[in-house]
């Protein structure tokens, strides 16, 4: 162990200005609390329903100084918006009611993302009004703007106990949301702070040989320099390796970019939070992609004091780095999912007719699945998540609390996917499978009293 670990010190590195512009060491009074969940699905205003246990849920948002979550859908009145449902959507059309926008800050959200595949389903005008409407309530959000440098910037909140920063990016996304700066004479596009993964598919060395034999067979083959171990088919990459699986390299550009963020947001900030949108490998898939682990830390090491994984519609593991909470996925915590109107391209997908069939028939089409590959959202697991409290002492993390909640998977559409405190044997569910997620990355989650705890000591890590 060096001197700097012996000491609680982070050993300094390149890029990182300590004396200059400050230390990534967290600078928060003790008692600082971070709330984070997942991702918000919600289409109407529920504070106003009579619902006590989904008011239990609605106190435990408020008992933070920072309540965090990832805005999953647009903000605006249908009857007024100039825009357009897009060609290129996340899969469904995601809109709310504007007094969703003011109902998200009665709940005790202070601080969103808005950088996921559903920024772009009503193209820039969605966008545009959205953050609109987020302002309006006093809704801190990161992770779009009007070109890259606005979307990838940090954003802050104040709060009486520290200043909070916020830089978002996402994975999985529309090719027509990624934001672009200008160049030359042409200007900067709007869209999200994208980050691009190239996917290649691992397969046993004698599957890539009979690949090889498919590509040399193929018409317009030319053969060339091969490397044994890899090869690309009908534009997809293959490469050697001991089981079948995907795999994601991170765009180096893209990462330098999310980390310079990082640092200056942390240089004007007392805490940082980063998150990412990413389905990858799938929304099947209860482990994190490959390249996320490395990406984690190095967010970590630039200076987040917390980074959020959102994306998978399911709980992954959590790791602790550094005294700092790795969190690869939070699941859903709204899927209020009572989209209307959902686009012509909705109905010809599920094979609908918008003369005979409606909006609810068609969003429970798209979320029952029915595809081997795509199994929707028919499983309970997409309607079982925590609420991950932070809190934090000496300037360390002293103790993760994590609340089991379910979002009414058996009910009927028009009540389904408001969160609520988990039952006592649903929640011992909860906690034992994300108990055994989070394993590999050397987390011990307690049991107590039907919540998850992870206990730290200060200055101990």
């Amino acid at each position: 162990m060096d001197k700097d670990s012996e000491s609680g010190r982070h050993p300094v590195q390149p890029g990182v200005g300590y004396d200059l512009v400050g230390s990534i060491a967290t600078n928060v009074a003790d008692g600082f609390t971070m709330i984070a969940v997942g991702d918000l699905i919600v289409t109407r205003a529920l504070t106003k329903s009579q619902d006590s246990a989904f008011g239990a849920i609605v106190k435990i948002l408020h008992e933070a100084d920072v309540t965090f979550g990832n805005m999953e859908t647009n903000i605006f009145d249908i009857r007024s918006f100039k825009g357009s449902p897009q060609a290129e959507y996340g899969g469904a059309y995601h809109v709310s009611l504007p007094e969703v926008g003011p109902d998200l800050k009665a709940m005790g959200f202070n601080i969103v993302s808005l950088a996921n595949n559903h920024l772009f389903d009503w193209g820039v005008e969605g966008m545009r009004e959205t953050s609109q409407a987020l302002d309006r309530c006093g809704i801190v959000h990161a992770g779009a703007g009007e070109n890259l440098a606005q979307a990838g910037a940090a954003r802050f909140l104040e709060t009486a106990r520290g200043r909070v920063a916020l830089v978002s990016s996402a994975s999985t996304f529309t090719p027509l949301s990624r934001a672009a700066d200008p160049a030359g004479e042409a200007p900067g596009r709007a869209g999200l702070n994208s980050l691009r993964l190239a996917r290649s598919i691992v397969v046993p060395p004698e599957m890539l040989e009979s690949l090889r034999r498919i590509r040399n067979a193929l018409p317009g083959f030319r053969p060339g320099r091969d490397d044994p171990d890899q090869l690309v088919l009908a534009g997809t990459a293959y490469k050697a390796g001991d089981k079948a699986c995907y795999s994601y390299e991170a765009d180096h550009s893209d990462v330098a970019g999310i980390l310079r963020n990082v640092r200056q947001g942390k240089q004007f900030a007392d805490f940082c939070i980063v998150t990412n949108h990413g389905h990858e490998p799938g929304n099947w898939s209860q482990e994190p992609p490959d390249y996320e682990h490395a990406f984690a830390r190095r967010l970590i090491d630039a200076g987040a004091d917390a980074y959020v994984g959102h994306g998978s519609h399911q709980l992954r593991g959590i790791e602790i780095y550094k005294g700092r909470p790795i969190f690869y996925s939070l699941g859903n915590f709204i899927m209020d999912d009572l989209r209307t109107p959902v686009g012509a391209d909705m109905f010809a997908a599920q094979g609908k007719d918008p003369r005979l069939d409606t909006d609810a028939e068609v969003t429970a089409a798209e979320m029952g699945g029915g595809y081997e590959t795509d199994p929707g959202f028919s499983d309970p697991v997409f309607y079982e998540s925590v609420v991950a409290v932070s809190r934090f002492e000496e300037n360390q993390l002293a103790e993760l609390r994590l609340i089991p909640i379910e979002l009414g998977h058996a009910k009927r559409l028009a009540n389904r996917g408001v969160p609520r405190l988990a039952s006592a044997p649903q929640a011992k569910v909860i906690l034992e499978r994300l108990q055994t997620l989070s394993q590999p990355f050397g987390t011990k989650i307690a049991i107590e009293n039907e919540v998850g705890v992870i206990r730290l000591r200060p200055n101990s890590l």
